[in-house]
């Protein structure tokens, strides 16, 4: 980044930052789905719609309040903490200012993107009068990292949460903008789906941008630790183990026969999604390593071979 990019960068984010430009959203009490039910396979299986398709408001409620969370769990303890290290030239991989000025509008952006999020689910409980259950303390990046970061020595801990966070803010995109544009859910919780993307859209590009910087100054052996880390880390990111667990514990609360409550049972731990090239969120993955340059580099390449399809090797 340019020093006269700091400029534009401050203009961009003055002129288009969600905590700039937008008023408090306001849920409606109305019809409308609180969260979309094709990213709740729960209220979709046959058990649920046999036998007992009546809690399925409660469902959704419960599933936008883990949504909810792991988007606090994401902002605050995983992209603030990297990107307050950035803004303070606290980070082991140097950064010159206008990137670290960058640094710290990902914080303020990101603190709000939770504060808003923990918004919309005190009014959630209030509007509804449901009472979240107990949601989970991670989320699959947080578990991700630390366990990728082992593979690697110790002077590249930071270089790899660099990397592993930057893959995450290019593939939240695509799933936040499914979301915004499912017109079967309420209106303001796509608009709130509609500002993060807008800023996560901003984040994804400095994300890149950085590890692109990094990248072109690490030394071939760096650059081959931190490759042999990255397929640990998807193999670590790309699960739905924790939604499975979450799931589960969700089918105690219903007010269901035991034969019912065995049967989604058995549904739920049949879902499996195969982390191949066929994953949803790989193409994302693939865009952003050909984008920051990893994917040129020919051990990323070889590294992620299996995970990669072949027109995104042969780019």
């Amino acid at each position: 980044m340019k020093a006269s990019d700091y400029h534009s960068f401050a203009e961009v984010w003055e002129l288009n930052a969600t905590i700039r430009t937008r008023p408090r959203r306001l849920l409606e009490n109305d019809d409308k789905l609180i969260y979309p039910q094709s990213r709740q396979p729960l209220v979709l299986s046959a058990a649920f719609l046999e036998h007992c398709p009546e809690w399925r408001d409660f469902v959704l409620v419960q599933t936008f309040y883990k949504f909810i969370n792991d988007v606090v769990i994401f902002e605050t303890e995983i992209v603030d903490k990297i990107a307050r290290s950035i803004a303070k030239n606290r980070f082991s991989v140097p950064f010159p200012p206008a990137c670290r000025y960058a640094a710290m509008t990902v914080v303020v952006d990101e603190d709000y993107h939770a504060l808003v999020a923990l918004d919309f689910m005190q009014q959630t409980v209030e509007m509804t009068g449901i009472a979240p259950i107990q949601l989970p303390a991670a989320i699959e990046l947080s578990r991700a990292i630390p366990i990728a970061q082992a593979k690697a020595p110790d002077h590249l801990r930071d270089a790899v949460e660099l990397v592993c966070v930057a893959i995450a803010e290019n593939t939240v995109t695509h799933d936040v903008a499914a979301f915004a544009r499912d017109d079967s859910v309420k209106l303001s919780v796509r608009g709130l789906m509609a500002d993060h993307l807008l800023d996560e859209g901003r984040h994804a590009g400095f994300w890149t941008h950085l590890v692109r910087i990094y990248w072109q100054t690490a030394s071939e052996q760096d650059r081959n630790c931190i490759a042999q880390a990255l397929p640990v880390f998807l193999h670590h990111y790309l699960v739905n183990e924790l939604q499975k667990d979450f799931d589960l514990q969700l089918i105690e609360h219903l007010d269901v026969s035991t034969s019912t409550r065995d049967a989604l049972r058995t549904e739920i731990c049949a879902l499996t999604f195969p982390i191949t090239c066929q994953h949803p969120l790989i193409e994302n993955i693939t865009g952003f390593l050909r984008r920051s340059g990893l994917l040129q580099t020919p051990c990323v390449a070889q590294s992620l071979e299996a995970y990669l399809p072949a027109s995104g090797r042969s780019s």
